[in-house]
């Protein structure tokens, strides 16, 4: 286990800079890099990503016709050994930050999964209700491109901004998924 460089990306999807989505990614990237990983945070919502428009190119070589920051994106994914996906609660959903990131990770799957046997895990936050909807497409996107989530992911609850620090659970529970996200990444590449 010399030398491996234990990789983790925290992706938030949330419009918010700085809001709960982030706080509760951060903590878990925190716990990462306690026991060994190293982290990086990325902003969907600083990142200029169009949707995909079912083109299909990808289906050929892997490589997606939208030159945009997804191409740099794609790139991080890559090489990185884990992912932590966060986003905040929406209508009983994902946010579109959320939405557009999935979709564009499609690529990844040609010409064969690229991404799979990663570490991930799921993070939402929403203000009463939804979370278990957001964390199932979160699962989904997962399993469809062969990763191996840890749980079934966490949420936190909150109505203001910097709230769901007072939510315990979340709090431990991101920290558990920051130690647990290593501790399989270690397994995996020993």
């Amino acid at each position: 286990m010399r030398g491996l460089k234990l990789k983790i990306m925290g992706i938030v999807c949330s419009p918010r800079k700085e809001g709960n989505t982030e706080i509760l990614i951060n903590e878990a990237l925190k716990e990462a890099q306690k026991n060994g990983a190293n982290t990086e945070l990325i902003r969907i919502a600083d990142m200029t990503i169009s949707p995909c428009d079912g083109c299909e190119s990808c289906h050929q070589d892997g490589e997606c016709r939208i030159k945009d920051d997804a191409q740099e994106l794609y790139r991080k994914l890559l090489e990185a050994y884990s992912i932590i996906l966060g986003s905040p609660v929406y209508f009983w959903s994902i946010s579109s930050q959320a939405k557009t990131f999935i979709d564009r990770t499609y690529a990844l799957r040609y010409p064969f999964h690229r991404l799979n046997n990663k570490a991930c895990g799921g993070i939402v936050v929403a203000g009463r209700k939804g979370c278990t909807g957001a964390l199932e497409t979160i699962n989904m996107f997962f399993l469809g491109q062969d990763m191996i989530p840890i749980g079934l992911g966490i949420a936190g609850y909150s109505n203001e901004k910097g709230e769901v620090i007072k939510d315990t659970r979340a709090m431990n529970g991101a920290k558990s998924l920051g130690k647990q996200i290593t501790k399989l990444i270690k397994l995996i590449h020993q």
